[in-house]
C-alpha cells in the first residue's frame, strides 16, 4: 500500500512512473520562491497564509472559510481519521494513501472494486458507510466520473471525499466539484503534479467550515512553510490558472497520440482524462522488468486494490514514442 512510483525510477532512466508533469517548475515560479529564501528565518506569516487562502477561494469561487491549505493531498488523506468515520468505503482501484491512513487509525475499510472500464455505473456502497472516498479523475485508472455519479454517493450523515489531485489536467474541469459549496462533500486538490513541486508538497481542501475544522483539528502550528504558502498563492493566481488550462489542452492532444501508439504496440490502454495512462499487457511484471533493463521506468499496478498482474501505468510525456517502441519490441 505504501509503494510509490518514485521507487521505480533510478537516476538516468526515462521516467514514466512518476506523475509530476514537467522535469522542473517554470522559471517564474522558481524565481518567486528563491526570492523568499531570506524570509526563512521567520515563522510563516499570517499575511502569507491569508493571501494563499484568498487565492484558492477566488480561484474556485468559494468563501475563505471553505479553504484549508495542505502539504499536498496526501496530508489531506492522513487527516481523514479526524472525521471519526465508523466505516469508510473506498472506491477502488484508487490512490492507496486513504487506505493506509484509515487502516492505521483503526477505521474499518470497505473496498468497492470497480470492474473494467472502471466507471461508477452500478456502484454499490454500504448504507452504513459514513465516509466515501473517490478519485476524479482516478489514480491509477485515469477514469473521469461525472458530477452526477459522484453526487449520487451522498447520504444523510455521510461525507463524500473527492480526490481531485489531477482535476486541473482535464480541459475545462467539467466534472469538478471544487466550486460547489456542499455541506457533505470534501474536495482535495493538489498543485504538486501540475507545477512540478513534489519536493515542496502543496495542495488544499475545499469543504464546509465545520468539516474542515474537524479535519484539521490535530495539526500543529504553521503546518505549511513560507515557500509552500507562496507557491499556493502564485499557482492559484489567474495567470497561473490560465497557463495550467493551456497545458491541460496540450496534454490532452499528447494523451490521444500516446493511446493510439499503445494500441498499435499491442497494449490495451484504458480511456480516460488524466496525465497518465493505465494499460494492460500480457505479463505486466515481466514487461516492467524488461523496460527497466532498457532504462525505462513505468509504474507497477499490482499494489492497487482491484488490479491484477496485467496492468501498468505510464505518465503522459512527449517521449511516449520511446515507450511504445520498447513495448512493441517485446511482443
Amino acid at each position: 500500500m505504501r509503494y510509490h512510483g518514485d521507487q521505480a525510477a533510478e537516476p538516468g532512466m526515462l521516467d514514466f512512473a512518476v506523475n509530476v508533469r514537467h522535469p522542473r517548475p517554470p522559471a517564474w515560479l522558481t524565481e518567486l520562491l528563491a526570492a523568499r529564501l531570506t524570509d526563512l528565518a521567520r515563522y510563516p506569516g499570517r499575511d502569507d497564509e491569508r493571501a494563499a487562502i484568498q487565492a484558492v477561494a477566488t480561484r474556485h469561487g468559494r468563501a475563505t472559510d471553505e479553504v484549508s491549505l495542505l502539504a499536498g493531498t496526501a496530508e489531506g488523506f492522513a487527516l481523514l481519521p479526524n472525521l471519526r468515520p465508523t466505516l469508510a468505503a473506498l472506491i477502488a482501484p484508487s490512490f492507496t494513501e486513504p487506505d493506509v491512513a484509515l487502516t492505521a487509525a483503526g477505521v474499518p475499510v470497505y473496498h468497492e472494486v470497480l470492474a473494467p472500464p472502471f466507471g461508477l455505473a452500478g456502484v454499490r456502497v454500504p448504507d452504513a458507510a459514513d465516509l466515501v472516498v473517490v478519485g476524479n479523475p482516478t489514480n491509477p485508472t485515469s477514469v473521469l466520473h461525472t458530477r452526477e455519479q459522484i453526487l449520487a454517493l451522498r447520504r444523510p450523515g455521510r461525507i463524500v471525499v473527492v480526490d481531485e489531485a489531477f482535476a486541473d489536467s482535464v480541459p475545462g474541469e467539467p466534472e469538478s466539484l471544487a466550486g460547489e459549496s456542499l455541506p457533505d462533500v470534501l474536495v482535495l486538490r493538489s498543485l504538486t503534479k501540475t507545477w512540478s513541486l513534489a519536493g515542496l508538497r502543496v495542495g488544499y481542501a475545499l469543504g464546509a467550515p465545520d468539516v474542515l475544522a474537524r479535519l484539521t483539528a490535530t495539526r500543529p502550528h504553521w503546518p505549511l512553510g513560507t515557500l509552500q504558502l507562496a507557491a499556493v498563492a502564485a499557482c492559484c493566481a489567474p495567470g497561473a490558472v490560465a497557463d495550467a488550462a493551456a497545458d491541460a489542452r496540450r496534454l490532452a492532444v499528447l494523451r490521444t497520440a500516446m493511446l493510439s501508439g499503445l494500441w498499435a504496440a499491442g497494449a490495451e490502454p484504458v480511456d480516460g482524462c488524466a496525465p497518465f495512462v493505465l494499460f494492460a499487457v500480457g505479463d505486466a511484471e515481466l514487461t516492467r522488468k524488461k523496460l527497466h533493463v532498457n532504462g525505462i521506468a513505468v509504474r507497477r499496478c499490482d499494489t492497487f486494490v482491484g488490479l491484477n498482474g496485467h496492468y501498468l501505468r505510464a505518465a503522459v510525456r512527449p517521449e511516449w514514442p520511446v515507450l511504445v517502441e520498447a513495448i512493441g519490441a517485446l511482443r
